[in-house]
């Protein structure tokens, strides 16, 4: 499609990336902005961060959670941030994030139709109440495609799709004035508007700045959108804006290696486990999916099994992602640990030992020797077993935003018009992997695109 000529003054708002990015377009419409979404990817629907994710956004005392009798409160979940990043997470950006979480899937129930529910059959690692909303089926895709639905819908929404946004403009005010994008077939355009939200990711498709900033999981496959390249690093830092926590990111321990596809943490969370290649467990898989990439990818050959048994199979059929695993052919079964053993080429006697140990520390016989104190039950066969390696799904750094999403610069003044969300800001996820919660990407990625919405409406 071509620019929207809404004005002699373009766009109030042009959003970079169709992504979570999108709430920032909807919301902005929804108050009455003409928005300019560019996107890079034409096949941004099936390919970007958003589109790949388990569709998983945290509500802190949303009215889902009323209905359940779940007690939660943005306190809460920010205890809960804090304690998983062990104090790293910024406490600005976090109490944001943790206020606007219920207001986020609310306005998104209520304002787009899109039909979410609240997760109650198990808890992701770290989140002390169920907070986690999702749709039918547990996949980004959905979320998207209601998000891209909505879009169309929009008299006030321009869609410019493929094209880059390279640059933003300042004017002799430090303010922005317009911004520059780069069509398929080389030529630039620019395009006059008075904000920006850069919603365009992180950095995790550049082997390069990954091998720089996250270097223990550069190794490992990369499982998210060709287009996450670090514009907004690149477009923030020629513009003076600061960034933090560029060591961030959150990493997977459940891809599977056949299929390419997400296995899924629920497979752990219901009681599942992982052998290594010598068919010994190597640590306490419920400490996080995110951090538990690392440990893997750090074991011989950086390959291992997750062993689970039919009822934690059954449970795990409502993802998507798991259904495609299934479906893919990558699961082998066995009815007893040596036929695990044998179908899977671990070692007999490993395998049958550990199946036996994890079988007592279940019944509550025995203490496990790495600090794992959930198992739903024991495991009973047949057992049904997928190969794993670890992936990088998104980084979880970039631009220093405020509360309402506002880049700022090392001085902690906002550059005027300019706003960042999802992995193109610093999120809540502290350093590393091990502070990733799930939802930490969409949260920020929707949430801040919200808040970025509210900000420049105010303004205009």
């Amino acid at each position: 499609m071509s620019a929207p000529a809404s004005s002699s003054e373009g766009p109030d708002l042009v959003v970079a990336g169709a992504g979570g990015g999108l709430a920032a377009a909807l919301r902005a419409a929804e108050l009455g902005l003409d928005v300019l979404v560019v996107e890079a990817s034409e096949h941004f629907r099936r390919g970007n961060n958003t589109s790949m994710s388990t569709a998983m956004i945290p509500g802190a005392g949303s009215r889902w959670q009323v209905a359940e009798g779940v007690e939660d409160s943005p306190e809460q979940f920010i205890a809960d941030v804090m304690k998983k990043t062990k104090g790293a997470a910024d406490a600005r950006l976090t109490q944001a994030m943790a206020e606007v979480s219920a207001p986020l899937v609310e306005w998104m129930a209520d304002h787009l139709a899109i039909p979410l529910t609240l997760v109650t059959d198990f808890a992701y690692p770290g989140h002390s109440a169920f907070r986690c909303h999702t749709i039918e089926g547990r996949h980004g895709s959905v979320l998207l495609d209601h998000l891209t639905q909505a879009v169309s819908a929009s008299e006030k929404i321009d869609l410019l799709v493929p094209a880059r946004l390279t640059e933003v403009l300042l004017d002799d005010d430090h303010a922005v004035r317009a911004v520059v994008v780069a069509m398929p077939d080389g030529s630039t355009e620019e395009i006059p508007t008075r904000a920006v939200v850069l919603a365009t990711n992180g950095y995790g498709a550049s082997s390069e700045l990954v091998r720089e900033l996250v270097p223990e999981i550069a190794d490992a496959r990369y499982h998210g959108s060709e287009t996450s390249l670090g514009d907004a690093l690149r477009i923030g830092s020629d513009l003076g804006a600061d960034s933090a926590f560029l060591d961030a990111y959150q990493g997977h321990a459940a891809l599977s290696k056949k299929a390419t596809s997400l296995v899924g943490w629920a497979t752990i969370m219901h009681g599942g486990i992982i052998l290594g290649l010598d068919g010994h467990r190597f640590g306490d898989e419920t400490t996080g999916y995110s951090e538990y990439a690392a440990t893997l990818a750090a074991q011989p050959g950086s390959e291992g099994w997750i062993v689970i048994d039919q009822a934690i199979f059954d449970k795990c059929l409502a993802f998507t992602d798991f259904q495609q695993t299934v479906d893919s052919g990558a699961f082998v079964w066995a009815d007893t640990a040596t036929d695990l053993a044998r179908v899977t080429g671990l070692p007999v006697d490993a395998t049958t030992q550990e199946l036996a140990d994890v079988d007592a520390i279940a019944r509550g016989e025995s203490a496990d020797s790495h600090g794992r104190t959930s198992f739903a039950n024991p495991l009973v066969a047949p057992y049904a077993a997928v190969k794993i390696v670890p992936a990088l799904f998104h980084t979880q750094g970039g631009l220093v935003v405020d509360e309402h999403a506002r880049v700022l610069r090392p001085d902690g003044t906002p550059i005027t018009g300019v706003y960042a969300s999802g992995g193109a800001a610093m999120g809540i996820s502290g350093h590393g992997a091990s502070g990733y919660l799930a939802g930490n990407g969409l949260l920020p990625a929707l949430g801040l695109a919200y808040l970025a919405a509210n900000s420049v409406a105010a303004q205009h």
